[in-house]
C-alpha cells in the first residue's frame, strides 16, 4: 500500500464498490511505428476520452458539478483500438484491486 494512504487503510477496505463513469472519445491519433522485417507496418493509436456532462446521468455519482478529467491510452492491439469511435460514448468502470490481481 502507498505509505501516504496508510492512515486510510480501514476506509479503503470498507469501500469496495465500483465507480462507473461515462466518457466520450475526443481524439484518436493513429501512429505509424515503422516497418518490421517480418511483419507488415506497425501501428498503434492514442485514444483520448473525457467525462460526459449530463443533468442526471451516471457521472453525477462521482461529480457534483461539471465532471473534469481525461483518460489517454496508447493501444498497440489493432483489434482493440478499432473498437473506439471518435465521438463514441463508453462506460469506464473503476473497481478496487491489488497489484497482483488477475
Amino acid at each position: 500500500m502507498n505509505p501516504a494512504l496508510a492512515g486510510s487503510a480501514s476506509i479503503m477496505k470498507e469501500k469496495t464498490e465500483m465507480v462507473r463513469c461515462k466518457f466520450i472519445v475526443t481524439a484518436i491519433n493513429h501512429i505509424h511505428l515503422g516497418h518490421h522485417p517480418t511483419q507488415k507496418d506497425l501501428f498503434c493509436a492514442e485514444v483520448t476520452l473525457a467525462p460526459v456532462w449530463e443533468e442526471n446521468g451516471v457521472n453525477r455519482q462521482w461529480s457534483k458539478a461539471t465532471p473534469q478529467g481525461q483518460i489517454k491510452m496508447t493501444i498497440t492491439n489493432k483489434k482493440a483500438f478499432e473498437q473506439f469511435e471518435l465521438g463514441g460514448f463508453y462506460f469506464v468502470d473503476f473497481t478496487p484491486t491489488t497489484f497482483d490481481a488477475a
